[in-house]
């Protein structure tokens, strides 16, 4: 299998990967220094995640019209704009306002990325080239923790963003020189309708949710907009039905496994997109430790990510999708919950071990379901799964980040003080509870599911078994 694509697509992954959890790790630290409170600032990861969710609808047919490396190049540009001027913010509106721009960059790098990839990848072969596609995405995680704690403990936090600056330049220069030229092909017209209708749905639930729980803004916006979101979601389902080439293909949801990768996914992921949140804040308010001795803690969880993907396509291979993603599910989610129990006094050998195997449970269910998405989608099908699977990724992650933030407002309105570790434990708690109930979805799988991809069932060995990662972190 040919790793020079996979590996030139997977630095937009790395920008992403490290940049969110950078933030993450010196939330507190930017509060301070534009006067908000943390939890105010969860507005700016939200506005990120919901600028991905309005413009990846549109990323196959920009991909498809314009031609996928041209698509892919002007994304960076973008991403890299978006970087200085998170830079340079000084308030928080000028903050969440440089979130959303950098969030249409993002929304064209990763979509595209992997559309490229898939169609010019076997079936056979999908789960271990998605899996070199986040070599270098997954150093992300890895050294943005203690990176970005190191940088907003010594210096200033406005030098996070600008790592961005040389590594997508980088990037740029990598896919002009490697990436093959793909022509623009004929396309049917943008359907702008769905695009206005689905964008106000997504943008209104995700960012309503935020607003509810927020103490800057009237939790009468909050309503106002997630109701706004509903609306215009039942219009788009309406208006799917009629239109002839509708931007999302929801007619894919007829398929068992693709529904069932999808929605289970989505389903854990809300638990995944809250514990960045969730973590670093605990470490930090509920510990008492400083930004650089957080992030000193939660990057080893990427260490055990990187190091199941080295395994993963075997485990895929000997046990099935089925299976395997049951069970990790629920282990994964139970790993959740432990964060729970942990204290101050909680030994860090303790801490770091139990991050370490989240990591690597976690890590082997995103292989499982982001592969499990195209095994019964036909070469056709492909550029309208990938900003489906994208789409419900991204708002998931952001109703993670809603769902954690809402938690700790209500915990600390009940108990009229400020933010407390028992507020934390219960954080945890809940959103394991929602990541569990994926499991749900995968026992409606067929136990054949997926074979084709993960060569469950086969007497010999594939090909195909080479150290493995995967997207989805």
């Amino acid at each position: 299998m040919n790793r020079i694509i996979p590996l030139i697509l997977a630095v937009a992954l790395f920008m992403e990967n490290m940049d969110s959890t950078v933030i993450a790790t010196s939330l507190p630290a930017i509060a301070v220094d534009i006067h908000t409170s943390p939890i105010a600032l969860k507005l700016a990861l939200t506005a990120y995640l919901v600028s991905l969710a309005i413009f990846i609808p549109i990323s196959g047919w920009m991909a498809d019209r314009f031609g996928a490396k041209n698509v892919f190049r002007a994304a960076i540009a973008v991403f890299i704009l978006g970087s200085v001027a998170c830079a340079i913010s000084n308030s928080l509106p000028a903050f969440v306002v440089s979130r959303f721009l950098q969030g249409i960059g993002g929304a064209m790098m990763t979509p595209v990325g992997r559309l490229v990839l898939v169609r010019a990848t076997p079936k056979g072969e999908l789960v271990a080239a998605m899996s070199w596609l986040t070599v270098p995405a997954l150093v992300g995680p890895l050294v943005g923790p203690p990176i970005g704690g190191f940088i907003t403990t010594y210096f200033t936090w406005h030098w996070i963003f600008l790592i961005n600056v040389p590594i997508g330049l980088i990037g740029i220069w990598l896919a002009t020189r490697f990436l093959p030229e793909t022509d623009a092909a004929e396309t049917p017209p943008l359907d702008f309708t769905g695009f206005v209708l689905s964008g106000i749905a997504a943008s209104g639930i995700v960012f309503g949710l935020s607003v509810v729980s927020l103490p800057y803004l009237p939790p009468a916006i909050g309503f106002i907009t997630v109701a706004g979101g509903l609306v215009s979601g039942i219009l788009y389902l309406l208006h799917a039905r009629r239109a002839q080439n509708p931007l999302l293909a929801l007619e894919l949801f007829r398929n068992q496994v693709f529904r069932s990768s999808v929605l289970g996914g989505s389903l854990f992921r809300i638990g995944i997109g809250a514990v960045p949140f969730l973590l670093p804040l605990m470490f930090q308010i509920g510990f008492g430790l400083t930004p650089f001795q957080s992030g000193m803690i939660t990057f080893v969880s990427a260490i055990g990510a990187i190091g199941m993907k080295f395994v993963t396509a075997l485990i895929f291979r000997l046990a099935g999708f089925r299976r395997v993603l049951i069970s990790g599910s629920l282990v994964a989610a139970g790993s959740i919950a432990i964060y729970g129990l942990f204290t101050p006094e909680t030994p860090y050998v303790l801490m770091l071990a139990i991050l370490l195997v989240g990591g690597f449970i976690r890590s082997m269910f995103f292989t499982g379901v982001n592969a499990l998405s195209y095994a019964e989608v036909s070469a056709e099908d492909t550029s309208k799964a990938t900003p489906i699977t994208a789409v419900f990724q991204q708002l998931s992650i952001a109703l993670g980040v809603a769902l954690a933030g809402g938690i700790l407002e209500v915990s600390t309105s009940i108990h009229g003080g400020p933010l407390t570790l028992s507020d934390f434990h219960t954080a945890f708690f809940i959103v394991a509870a929602v990541s569990a109930v994926a499991s749900l979805s995968f026992m409606r799988l067929a136990p054949d599911a997926g074979n084709a991809v993960s060569g469950h069932g086969r007497l010999s060995t594939p090909k195909t078994l080479e150290p493995a990662m995967s997207p989805g972190e």
